[in-house]
């Protein structure tokens, strides 16, 4: 009852494009009721507010007036591979690449 099963909890990285293995800490937000009548309705339903568009986080776009609050973080463990990445038009500092 009153619960729509979806974790909205948003986060946002940039991952390096330097190979290897990275650990990334990513702060986690919830957005946030702008009135009190929005508040006390997600109270009454159990539901929380949530962005219509997951895409937004990752937009500048209206971010500035959104109101969110902090939710912790989590660690991202991510391995970078660079092979043939110069097909996408990225260059890669070569100090950082292994050479063959």
């Amino acid at each position: 009852y009153g619960s729509s099963g979806i974790n909205a909890e948003y986060g946002s990285i940039l991952f390096p494009l330097i190979p290897g293995t990275h650990k990334i800490e990513m702060p986690m937000f919830v957005p946030e009721s702008t009135s009190l009548l929005q508040k006390f309705t997600s109270w009454l339903l159990g539901t929380r507010p949530e962005f219509v568009d997951p895409k937004f986080v990752t937009q500048s776009d209206g971010r500035e007036v959104t109101r969110v609050r902090s939710q912790g973080s989590i660690s991202v463990s991510c391995n970078i591979m660079t092979k043939d990445i110069s097909t996408a038009g990225y260059v890669v500092d070569s100090v950082h690449s292994k050479k063959p």
